[in-house]
């Protein structure tokens, strides 16, 4: 049975109309016969949702019950026992309730894919697990619930749902999306305006980048190599010279010009070598063009301007940025230079810009200098001097009514036979001589017109020109040789370094480099494959490129890393010279990927170590800490139940009293402990507003003896952006430990002060203090400092405090009193002016 087809209809933000859209598909659908059901379909209470649903078959759901209340999911067994063609799910990026078959909705959805069942879903760009922080930048809310992108890009279909922010605010105005009595809040705060644009744009390009990767499919597919233009994409060639940083600068104001304007730098290095480029320069280029939001790429190429124009190509570019050659004048008789040859061979679908540089005309070396294997045009350029002259000069010699001799006859053609060789090498050069001599023989050596040699001094004169041309085209021939070898040697040792720089940089990214291998030896893709042993399947662990292979039996080329993993490339057979180098690459590979599986086990190993860690000083908290108020509680009941004592009203009110500490002091501890949990498990979600300090510090006070406290917060000290609930844990807190360890000679002063953006919150007490080495311990979990009595706390209050200040974007530190004691500092973020996103929007109606 096949995979079934996954759609997704892909909104900005909720409310715009995805689950309409899935259920209209879903209409239109069961119109056509389609067997079509609705495994999962939230509403919302919608009106015109809910009549959607009208006509379509619903599928039972799972009830489940957890903490005390009911909750409905779906049931993946009930879908694939009733097997449809098409199922509806919504909200795929929904967390399921604990005890359900998977913790992700998105899982269930690939239960359904695997037997054969196309499914329907829906999903928010804020979703996308890649996006959280730009989204939490944007709307200040932190999104919980999250898909992998992959799980999104590997949908068959993706329809973006778009609907314009005002339209959308005129929709929830409406009360088309939430209830009246969350219509307000929503909209000053998550629905803004700015919010909502930013979120458009931002599933616009995510869905633009995926039709993208559909067009270059298609265009692999179909071998279509002419430029589409249906996105600007410049590149920039790079000598590895100085003028690198300029044409980089320009490109990107380039793409400035136009949204959604792509970058690609491009350095190709060919066995003819085209420049002597520095590995540092190329490196500030690498970084310089990541800066600008571009990418580097690094190609191997016999030909420059035509490798440069298949890369081009290749990325469906639309413009190539090169800059004025460095050559000198006299240097351009080697040839016309790139930039006129990618300018000439462009075409129309491609735009060349020649950028100017202070290093134009400035010298690049001699070509010797450079290596070269010949290329096709001097080798044709060889053979013709080689074959074609000799006979155009014995046709002028013979012309000519003054002969000069024979001796300068062989003088003449043994020139043609050096520029032969210089050109095309030993075989034209050899051909170049043989064609002489027997010119020679035939037109200038008595008797002429007949092969024979008459004057054995003449016979001596044409072998040695012979030899003299042999030996020529053979140094010629074996210097192209040798400068060829150091040119690929040259090659080579700038990707050895690039992966010995990548080891010492200690990148883990696998992606990157399995591209690096494709691009380098031009692969239409490549994959890391592995397996635990000889007779299990081959896994693929990483792999770039359309169509990945998943046996290395399967694969144009593959490399061997051990016993138990390869490297297999698809696109062309590689010669056995380039092995050498696909070895180090392969080699690199399994080494990241060890490394990153090893970071994976030491960050998995560290959260044991820290739960395990949390959990002892828990358990030593629980044994002593919290059995304390128990013990004196069940002490006072014990003695209030007995029937010897006659206890007096005066008794009795002191017993109840001690009853009622003894239970305060255990609701402060397990408060304590519960907000410590949900600090380690990531579960605050802080509800940011403006307000002024003088509404919550005072109200914080109120656990704190009248009068031991100094406040002092001036009138016109700017609003601040908190939780006020998590700011006043946090106030009454520090306050109480200060005034725990306060002599009690002069109360603990509380002073609020602006500095810039930040508002601060100083607790000056002046105790004993503490000492620089023990400030930041003070904060952590558990710990008390000095002689703190047992039965005072847990040593949570600090360390909960630390973590609803940064929760809100705050600090809290310690410092000394001046004269004596401790001063804690509360910075806080001074209100912009608007107001904040108030509260994660709930999971049931943020799908």
């Amino acid at each position: 049975m096949g995979r079934g087809i996954l759609r997704i209809y892909l909104g900005a933000a909720p409310g715009v109309g995805k689950t309409y859209a899935m259920l209209s598909e879903a209409h239109r659908r069961v119109e056509r016969g389609t067997d079509c059901v609705v495994a999962f379909v939230e509403h919302h209470d919608r009106p015109r949702t809910e009549v959607m649903l009208h006509g379509l078959e619903l599928l039972p759901r799972r009830e489940l019950e957890y903490r005390g209340t009911v909750f409905t999911e779906m049931d993946v067994d009930a879908v694939l026992e009733r097997a449809p063609a098409v199922a509806l799910v919504d909200e795929l990026a929904h967390t399921n309730v604990p005890g359900s078959r998977n913790a992700k909705r998105w899982q269930d959805v690939e239960e359904l894919l695997r037997a054969g069942i196309d499914v329907i879903s829906t999903v928010n760009i804020q979703h996308l697990e890649s996006l959280g922080d730009v989204v939490e930048s944007i709307t200040g809310v932190r999104q919980r619930e999250t898909v992998p992108d992959e799980v999104v890009r590997r949908a068959d279909q993706i329809e973006l749902v778009d609907m314009s922010p005002q339209a959308l605010r005129r929709r929830m105005a409406h009360g088309n999306i939430y209830r009246p009595d969350k219509m307000d809040a929503a909209l000053s705060n998550y629905f803004r305006p700015g919010n909502l644009t930013a979120l458009r744009e931002l599933a616009l390009l995510w869905v633009a980048d995926r039709v993208d990767e559909y067009l270059q499919q298609y265009r692999g597919e179909h071998n279509i190599r002419t430029t589409w233009q249906a996105r600007e994409r410049i590149v920039v060639g790079l000598t590895g010279g100085p003028e690198g940083r300029t044409l980089i600068r320009r490109a990107s104001r380039m793409a400035a010009k136009g949204s959604g304007s792509e970058i690609l730098a491009v350095y190709i290095a060919r066995s003819d070598g085209l420049t002597s480029a520095s590995p540092k320069e190329l490196a500030v280029q690498r970084t310089l063009v990541e800066d600008l939001g571009g990418t580097f790429h690094h190609v191997i190429g016999d030909d420059i301007p035509a490798a440069l124009l298949e890369f081009a190509r290749g990325v469906n570019a639309t413009q190539i940025v090169l800059g004025s050659s460095r050559r000198k004048t006299w240097q351009y008789i080697y040839g016309p230079g790139v930039g006129a040859t990618v300018a000439r061979e462009s075409g129309p679908d491609l735009d060349v810009h020649i950028v100017t540089h202070e290093e134009v005309a400035k010298g690049r070396g001699l070509p010797m200098a450079r290596g070269a294997r010949l290329g096709r045009a001097r080798i044709i350029w060889g053979w013709l001097v080689g074959v074609v002259g000799p006979v155009l000069l014995a046709v002028v010699l013979r012309s000519m009514e003054d002969a000069p001799g024979l001796a300068n006859d062989v003088l003449l053609f043994l020139f043609l036979t050096v520029a032969a060789a210089l050109l095309g090498g030993l075989r034209p050069a050899l051909a170049s001589a043989a064609v002489g001599s027997l010119l020679l023989n035939y037109w200038f050596t008595p008797p002429t017109h007949t092969l024979t040699v008459q004057d054995p001094e003449n016979l001596v004169a044409i072998v040695i020109f012979f030899a003299v041309a042999v030996a020529v085209s053979s140094v010629v021939d074996l210097a192209a040789r040798r400068t060829h070898q150091a040119a690929r040697l040259r090659a080579e040792s700038e990707i050895l370094s690039f992966l010995a720089g990548s080891v010492l940089r200690g990148e883990t990214a696998l992606d990157a480099l399995l591209e690096r291998v494709r691009e380098t030896f031009a692969m239409e893709s490549v994959a890391l494959l592995e397996r635990s042993s000889d007779v299990e399947p081959w896994t693929c662990a990483g792999s770039v490129g359309p169509a990945p292979v998943t046996r290395p039996d399967d694969a144009d080329v593959d490399m061997p890393v051990g016993d138990n993993m390869a490297l297999a490339l698809s696109g062309r057979v590689l010669p056995a010279e380039d092995r050498r180098v696909l070895g180090a690459f392969a080699a690199q590979a399994a080494v990241v990927l060890d490394r990153q599986r090893l970071v994976g086990e030491a960050e998995q190993a560290r959260r044991l170590a820290e739960g395990n860690r949390i959990r002892t000083a828990l358990l030593a908290a629980v044994s002593h800490d919290l059995r304390t108020p128990l013990a004196a509680i069940k002490a006072a009941v014990s003695s209030l139940r007995s029937d010897d004592v006659a206890w007096s009203d005066e008794d009795e009110a002191e017993l109840l009293a001690g009853i009622e500490d003894g239970a305060d002091r255990l609701d402060h501890l397990v408060g304590n402990l519960l907000d410590m949990s949900r600090l380690q498990t990531g579960t605050v979600t802080p509800l940011i507003r403006e307000i002024d300090l003088d509404e919550v510090v005072p109200m914080a006070l109120g656990g704190v003896p009248e009068g031991s406290v100094d406040l002092d917060i001036p009138e016109t000290l700017p609003m601040v952006a908190v939780d006020p609930g998590l700011l006043e844990r946090v106030v009454a807190n520090v306050v109480e430990n200060a005034v725990k360890y306060n002599p009690g000679q002069e109360p603990v002063a509380v002073a609020a002060s602006a500095l810039g953006g930040r508002v601060e919150l100083r607790v000056v007490d002046r105790g004993r203090g503490v000492p620089d080495e023990a400030k930041e311990r003070i904060f952590e979990p558990f710990q008390r400092y000095g002689d703190a009595p047992r039965g005072a706390g847990v040593g949570l209050g600090l360390a909960v405090s630390r973590g609803f200040a940064e929760a809100m974007g705050g600090t809290l530190d310690a410092e000394d009193t001046p004269g004596g004691g401790l001063t804690m500092v509360l910075t806080l973020t001074a209100a912009p002016g608007g107001i904040r996103a108030e509260a994660e929007l709930p999971a049931r109606a943020t799908s």
